[in-house]
């Protein structure tokens, strides 16, 4: 998570991306297509975005809401634009982006919005993670400024720790996303829905400080 990033997104991003609900059925219609988003149609990406669309479904059916998070959205004073940069395929987008819409529903100050990474490479490359391009990636932004407040992403910080550490040792690629999906099982999108809470409060707290100097 980070704070007090002076960027602003412009109003063509805005233009250019998507409610959930469009951003799902676009997705949904390229699997049927046997496609997947972005320009890398190999067949493993389409199978990842076939599996990854099952695991979204079942997500948004069985995830609950985390009753802390909940109580301090429903706290945040000031409209947020959740902007996340996603594609069909990425596994961690399909484990997190249910979470994130979740927790965004409780409160009616919050409205999400998705973009596709790899049509939009100027804009991910404004918000990398590490020197790279990894998704999710949600920018909070002030809904009347379009100021982003905030960045989460692309992991809730314990699996980022946990893919940095045996990264780090050295282990294959393969045998650490098994480990994160084992993560993520266990903790059931309460740690995005946690981590997401936070930096709202926290953008909440950052646009009042804004508006308060802006009239001074």
């Amino acid at each position: 998570m980070s704070f007090a990033n002076t960027e602003k997104i412009e109003q063509e991003y805005l233009g250019r991306s998507m409610s959930f609900a469009e951003y799902n059925a676009l997705v949904d219609s390229l699997v049927e297509a046997n496609r997947t988003t972005g320009p890398n149609q190999l067949q493993a990406l389409v199978d990842f975005t076939r599996l990854n669309q099952a695991r979204v479904r079942r997500l948004l059916k069985t995830l609950s809401v985390d009753e802390n998070a909940a109580a301090m959205l429903r706290s945040i004073g000031g409209r947020q634009i959740w902007l996340v940069i996603t594609e069909g395929w990425c596994g961690d987008a399909a484990q997190n982006v249910p979470a994130i819409e979740t927790i965004a529903a409780v409160s009616g100050d919050i409205e999400t919005r998705y973009i596709l990474r790899d049509e939009n490479p100027e804009l991910m490359d404004r918000f990398l993670t590490h020197g790279t391009r990894s998704i999710p990636k949600v920018m909070v932004l002030d809904r009347e400024t379009r100021v982003v407040l905030g960045t989460w992403g692309p992991r809730p910080t314990e699996a980022q720790e946990l893919f940095d550490r045996r990264k780090a040792e050295g282990v294959d690629k393969p045998v650490i996303l098994e480990e994160l999906q084992r993560w993520y099982n266990a903790d059931k999108g309460i740690s995005v829905q946690r981590e997401m809470a936070e930096i709202a409060c926290k953008c909440a707290d950052a646009a009042e400080q804004q508006t308060a100097a802006f009239a001074r």
